[in-house]
């Protein structure tokens, strides 16, 4: 053997070591063994397998209560029943006493130990296998396994040791047995012919029955079938195969060394099993899917919010109600502009606020239908741009009274140079285009795209665009709550302004409203991807443009359109007297 394989081996050997046995808390002995010249070893089960789930590579304890193996422990018998009748003759081989070691081989981690125990030396440990494969060792044949797949383990590592499964010395004997005479050629086989013997069971009866024989010159094998007593249902012959077919969609995953002995296991969901290969699932396309345990894939269904759908005719129908209010209202304050309700709740800024609370509620159109490029290019930056104009003009508004009526005594110049330098139209200004800003950056930079999502439903592609997790949509979002926090702050200043001037509590509920609301949207985006989640963010904007409005502008429609009374200027200068007493008399 050349020093490059005997390597090779030597590290195949001390990597079983360290599975079988260095993982193994207790050192292994053979559970029955004879000293003798010769050692024999027997590798049977004379336990069952244990079934448990093992969670570390450890060597399986074969001594279990309940879990003889009745088939391996007649073969032990049979061994030591040969053995004894050797021992035991004069002729068969004189001044010879053979010995042997039985090994309880219950499972393979047992197996790979009693080989490697059959290779260790006489008086030393299975960890202590030497890499030179020139030594002796301490068995010189092997009976076993009975199995298939663990002769194939055994002899793997038996091999380059030149361990057989019969003895050297047999070769050489010639002796009579029962009347026969029985010798061997050079390959170990015998020269004369058998009987092929069937153990018939009846009950608890049996008996032998002669249904063939072998020969070998000339080389003949006969085997009369109808001496075959099978147990099945009317001496039917049995199926004579390791492992049955797969039910549909399970793939045959082999078993040891044999195509014919496989477990089958269910092809998982997004795959299919194709029948030319029944041996691996394959994954269906990207625009395809599959159920668990299939043979086909099937075409995804693509989704998005279109136009006629149920929870689209209620969105709808509410948004363009809102258009409607809107432009309602902007007739009604054009109609009363110079009332003292129109020219105290913002004169002709009212109707800027008006319109970019319109602007935002024509952008929801772009959240129906297949999204295009347009659409995403517009849908959020229009509504976060429009709902910027509103939250700007709502913060300056209630700036502007709470400083009129608190602090323009106070700061006579500092109020001067603001009306002079008309400081509420610039703020508006300013502040609209850093949103603007902000909206351009992102789409030029994170530019929002149609895309398909094929992620959240196996059986569905998602038909959306890429605006929500994008950085530029989280700036905006953010820039639009601060102004919500600043136009909330200013209103709450200004909860005991005149009575006439007074949107503390309307506007501050319309505030907290939004707050609610977008918490409640972002809270229900990490939690629930679903095929709705369109619909649940034209909610929320639907919510806040509606809040916005129905807090600043609809008690003041209510005092047009029936307290006429309070629509006055001596209603409103008796307000203002009312809160100048009292400021004076605190």
């Amino acid at each position: 053997m050349s020093p490059h394989l005997a390597h090779q081996v030597s590290l195949l050997l001390s990597l079983s070591c360290c599975w079988a046995c260095s993982c193994h808390d207790a050192e292994c002995s053979p559970g029955f063994s004879l000293p003798g010249d010769y050692l024999l070893a027997g590798l049977f089960s004379i336990h069952a397998e244990s079934l448990g789930v093992r969670h570390k590579p450890t060597v399986t304890l074969c001594d279990r209560p309940n879990s003889l193996n009745g088939h391996g422990y007649h073969h032990f018998q049979a061994m030591r029943f040969a053995v004894q009748e050797i021992n035991n003759s004069t002729a068969l081989l004189p001044n010879v006493t053979l010995g042997y070691e039985i090994y309880d081989v219950c499972s393979e981690s047992a197996n790979v130990y009693a080989a490697l125990s059959v290779l260790s030396l006489l008086g030393t440990h299975l960890e202590e296998v030497p890499g030179n494969l020139s030594h002796s060792p301490m068995a010189v044949a092997v009976i076993g396994p009975d199995t298939t797949k663990r002769a194939a383990t055994t002899a793997a590592l038996l091999s380059p040791f030149l361990v057989p499964l019969l003895l050297e010395q047999i070769r050489k004997v010639n002796f009579p047995l029962y009347g026969d005479s029985l010798a061997f050629n050079d390959k170990g086989d015998p020269l004369s012919g058998y009987d092929i013997i069937a153990w018939n069971w009846i009950g608890l009866q049996w008996n032998f029955s002669v249904i063939g024989s072998s020969t070998w010159s000339p080389v003949q094998l006969d085997i009369d079938e109808t001496k075959i007593q099978w147990h099945g249902k009317d001496n039917q012959v049995p199926t004579s195969v390791c492992s049955s077919d797969c039910p549909e969609g399970h793939q045959r995953v082999i078993m040891g060394f044999f195509h014919c002995c496989f477990e089958c296991v269910p092809c998982e969901a997004g795959t299919f099993l194709n029948k030319s290969d029944p041996h691996s699932c394959q994954p269906c396309g990207k625009e395809e899917w599959a159920p668990k345990e299939s043979q086909t894939c099937f075409p995804r269904t693509v989704v998005f919010l279109t136009w006629h759908e149920p929870i689209s005719w209620v969105l709808l129908a509410a948004n363009t109600l809102l258009l409607l209010l809107l432009a309602g209202t902007v007739g009604l304050f054009a109609r009363h502009l110079d009332t003292p309700v129109v020219r105290s709740a913002g004169g002709r800024l009212c109707f800027l606020m008006l319109g970019s609370l319109a602007g935002g509620s024509c952008s929801l159109y772009g959240f129906f239908g297949e999204p295009t490029l347009p659409m995403c290019l517009m849908r959020q930056a229009l509504f976060s741009l429009s709902f910027a104009i509103f939250l700007s003009c709502l913060t300056i508004r209630s700036f502007q009274l709470v400083f009129i009526f608190k602090f323009s005594t106070k700061l006579p110049m500092f109020y001067q140079a603001w009306v002079q330098n008309h400081g509420a139209g610039l703020f508006v200004v300013i502040s609209s285009t850093a949103q603007l800003l902000i909206c351009l950056t992102w789409l030029a930079v994170w530019t929002p795209l149609p895309t398909r999502d094929y992620q959240r439903f196996p059986q569905l592609v998602v038909l959306d665009c890429t605006e929500a997790n994008s950085v530029g949509f989280m700036l905006a979002f953010a820039y639009n709550a601060c102004l919500l926090v600043s136009a909330f702050a200013c209103s709450y200043l200004g909860k005991d302004l005149p009575e006439n001037y007074n949107e503390a509590k309307c506007v501050t509920f319309s505030l907290l409203l939004n707050f609610v609301t977008w918490i409640a949207f972002f809270t229900m985006t990490s939690v629930y991807q679903g095929q709705y989640l369109t619909a649940v963010n034209v909610l929320a904007a639907l919510s806040s443009l509606s809040s916005g409005f129905s807090g600043y502008f609809l008690p003041k429609c209510y005092v047009i359109l029936r307290r006429p009374d309070l629509n006055s200027t001596e209603h409103f200068q008796a307000s203002i007297q009312d809160y100048t007493r009292r400021c004076g008399s605190s």
